[in-house]
């Protein structure tokens, strides 16, 4: 039977690449967006047929659990959930607003918990699921922290999920990783950034499709193993 994956974020830039991607090796890819009319436009680049655009606003918990309902409902279950959907809300510590970390949490860290807790239960019954994190440099204590405040900081907790969460799934052909992309030419890294989308989906899209003895719990970029 055909592997079913859903990206969030999947209408544009490094998303949309993995989408791309995975639909290329034969997966029946869900794009979710919070903009479903531009995704549908983003398609028309996609020369697969079995890509589908679902609905998938991160903004609240309800909205996550009614979605993901729907596209379940519609499309089948899920065994490979790419958590992709990104923001940079960047400002100085001392002039922060905590609405912007709280939507920075919501999207990086709650909401892949929730589609994480979702998914997990499908997955250890069937023994097989592979969740992808997309994390950053600038979430690694090792590498410093680096980064914009809000970003930096959500992306950290987005690490010390996977880890957590990739506790839970020892022993089982579950896996759940993290990457992070590099410095992507995306609307959020920017025109001056070397590397393609294409470039920063690779390691995503090679974590979806590891074997049952793959890693588990590990931090990745470039398909090799980095500090938290």
């Amino acid at each position: 039977m055909t592997k079913c994956a859903l990206i969030t974020g999947g209408n544009r830039g490094i998303g949309l690449a993995i989408v791309d991607g995975l639909s290329k090796l034969g997966y029946k890819v869900l794009l979710g967006a919070r903009d479903t009319e531009h995704a549908e436009q983003a398609l028309t680049h996609i020369p697969s047929q079995d890509v589908h655009v679902v609905d998938m606003d991160l903004a609240s918990e309800q909205s996550i659990a009614d979605h993901f309902s729907r596209a379940v409902a519609t499309y089948g279950d899920i065994d490979i959930l790419i958590n992709n959907a990104g923001i940079n809300l960047d400002e100085p510590f001392l002039g922060s607003n905590m609405q912007k970390m709280q939507e920075s949490m919501q999207v990086h860290v709650l909401a892949p918990m929730q589609l994480t807790k979702l998914t997990l239960p499908g997955m250890l019954e069937r023994n097989f699921g592979r969740i992808v994190n997309l994390s950053s440099g600038y979430g690694s204590f090792y590498e410093g922290l680096a980064g914009p405040l809000n970003y930096s900081t959500s992306k950290a907790a987005l690490n010390a999920l996977t880890v957590t969460s990739a506790k839970t799934v020892e022993n089982t052909n579950v896996k759940i990783n993290a990457m992070c992309p590099g410095w992507v030419h995306t609307r959020m890294g920017g025109k001056d950034a070397p590397r393609t989308p294409e470039q920063g989906a690779d390691t995503a899209i090679w974590l979806a499709c590891i074997p049952e003895d793959g890693p588990n719990g590990m931090f990745f970029r470039d398909r090799t193993p980095i500090k938290w």
